[in-house]
């Protein structure tokens, strides 16, 4: 009795697929830390990350609520003269250095402008990533670089201008270790730019990640943390820039 031909039954892969036309091919093996059987994909490590930010972030706001409650409380305040025999307050006004302010003001929001190209143009390295090794295509790496650097700059210069700010105040303002407007002024824009330096070390983090041989999706995952970080940081400064000028 002849026998039929002899089909070879085809092996499934392991994993996701197989093995891609380079190795750090999505789905491939050796897909360069985006993620297998054993550990989350680059997709849900970056909403890992992005929820713990806005976990952190709500306790900035917390803090700056209170900050502003006993701004508002102390402003309204008052203490008992004799001679008037009535309540008077004591509240100083301020007088910003408003020039300097809008200068900070400005390079911030710049920074965010150039934090947001730096994002995008890490995600682009990141969707470039799996064909660079293909033979006969280039792909410009670490596009995302000079805006990052660029942003750390601006960063840098805005906490250089708000340093400037607080020189001037306090040499216009002798007393202000006694004038509670001033004081509150120091511990607002103080503990902004102490918010916003922790910015800036995440992007120095970021930059660096090119001579510590990470992958391009860490990079992207810190810029990508970062820039929402950054932009909070933006806006939490126009508040605080609006509530020390409309209620001073």
């Amino acid at each position: 009795m002849s026998r039929g031909p002899k089909f070879r039954e085809p092996k499934t892969s392991q994993g996701k697929g197989g093995r891609g036309p380079t190795a750090n091919w999505p789905g491939g093996w050796g897909g360069g830390g985006r993620g297998g059987d054993d550990q989350p994909s680059y997709g849900e490590r970056l909403r890992r990350y992005r929820l713990g930010l806005l976990l952190a972030l709500s306790s900035v706001v917390m803090l700056f609520v209170s900050f502003t409650t006993a701004y508002v409380v102390r402003k309204a305040g008052a203490v008992w003269d004799p001679a008037r025999n009535d309540y008077v307050s004591n509240w100083m006004p301020l007088h910003l250095p408003l020039e300097i302010l809008l200068i900070n003001t400005f390079i911030l929001l710049l920074s965010s402008t150039t934090l947001e190209f730096a994002r995008r143009r890490a995600a682009e390295d990141v969707a470039l990533a799996p064909i660079a090794d293909i033979p006969g295509i280039q792909v410009h790496h670490n596009r995302a670089l000079p805006w990052l650097w660029t942003t750390v700059l601006l960063g840098l210069g805005f906490l250089g201008g708000q340093a400037h700010a607080w020189r001037v105040l306090e040499r216009f303002n002798p007393s202000f270790a006694l004038n509670a407007s001033t004081s509150f002024f120091f511990i607002l824009t103080g503990v902004h730019a102490v918010h916003l330096l922790g910015g800036v070390l995440a992007l120095l983090y970021a930059g660096i990640t090119n001579w510590l041989h990470k992958p391009p999706e860490t990079r992207r995952m810190v810029i990508d943390v970062a820039s929402w970080y950054w932009h909070f940081m933006g806006v939490l400064w126009l508040y605080i820039f609006g509530l020390l000028y409309f209620a001073r």
